[in-house]
């Protein structure tokens, strides 16, 4: 293997850290509801940050399957958004110091980022890592979000219970990591937080707020999660305001409300599937669809 090292760049000034937790939210894998990016953004809206390292992406990008964006203006091209990989340092609402890693998941030399990442664990003495994301599920949004978590140790994820026995999925960088540091000894953890699968294509500001809840009570953290409670709660306040008028929309709903409080009540076997009665997420209907576009393109008027 060639030396991992070589992939990353410390920055030349590095934070007092002590032994800090380590978040990690790379883009590419499953976010439904973009839950884990607006996570990151948040965090890094809300608290300053310091860069603590950078990672060459030209070894471990396949820029033709994701390229990024190039803005053209009548005559020339303007800019390019070039993808970064990036490690910051960030300080909570008590100042105490944790590490944050944002980018694009790697699409080449898998093994290879691994063991970089491990090196840096070493490095900055880090003593827990965190992978947040999310994904979609047969879950009502009038009902409290879940989360799965999972981690290298028991210990790492008491109080949380388990939605599911058994499932095989593809991999990811975000569980790799996880997996691959609890083999090398190190305490690695990650949460996924449940989004209604006919909202996963849709920003969903309560699953975000949850991540950074779960995170703040494993590691004692305090992070800023208010802007995100409130947008959570405009965007639950909008859909059923246009639920009153989409009774097909609203059936579904109670369909998921009866099927999410029998699994609760230990009668139904897991949520990752839809039950054949109900309908899919397009049967939601095209008015809840057409006004989280909306809402988004307001709150968003440059995308």
């Amino acid at each position: 293997m060639l030396d991992p090292q070589e992939l990353y760049q410390l920055a030349d000034e590095l934070p007092e850290l002590g032994r800090p937790v380590l978040l990690h939210a790379l883009s590419g894998f499953v976010d439904a509801g973009s839950a884990g990016r607006l996570a990151r953004e948040h965090l890094l809206d809300t608290l300053d940050s310091q860069l603590v390292a950078t990672f060459d992406l030209d070894q471990l990008l396949d820029y033709r399957s994701r390229r990024p964006l190039m803005h053209f203006a009548a005559d020339h091209w303007e800019s390019y958004d070039e993808p970064a990989l990036e490690l910051h340092a960030l300080r909570d609402h008590d100042d105490t110091p944790f590490l944050l890693l944002t980018g694009p998941e790697p699409d080449l030399q898998w093994e290879r980022f691994v063991a970089a990442f491990k090196l840096l664990v070493d490095r900055l003495q880090v003593r827990l890592t965190i992978g947040v994301h999310a994904i979609p599920m047969s879950v009502p949004h009038t009902r409290p979000a879940g989360v799965t978590a999972h981690g290298t140790r028991p210990e790492l994820t008491v109080g949380h219970e388990p939605w599911i026995a058994n499932v095989q999925v593809p991999a990811s960088m975000t569980n790799l990591l996880e997996f691959r540091l609890g083999q090398a000894g190190h305490d690695a953890m990650g949460f996924a937080a449940h989004v209604p699968h006919y909202l996963a294509d849709s920003e969903y500001p309560p699953a975000a707020e949850l991540l950074l809840t779960s995170v703040s009570r494993a590691t004692g953290l305090l992070l800023p999660t208010e802007d995100l409670r409130e947008a959570g709660e405009r965007v639950r306040a909008e859909i059923e305001r246009q639920l009153v008028d989409n009774q097909q929309a609203a059936a579904v709903v109670r369909a998921l409300e009866e099927q999410y409080d029998a699994f609760t009540r230990g009668r139904a076997s897991n949520l990752l599937t839809e039950p054949t009665p109900l309908p899919t997420a397009d049967e939601l209907g095209a008015e809840l669809e057409r006004f989280l576009a909306e809402h988004h393109n307001k709150d968003n008027p440059k995308d």
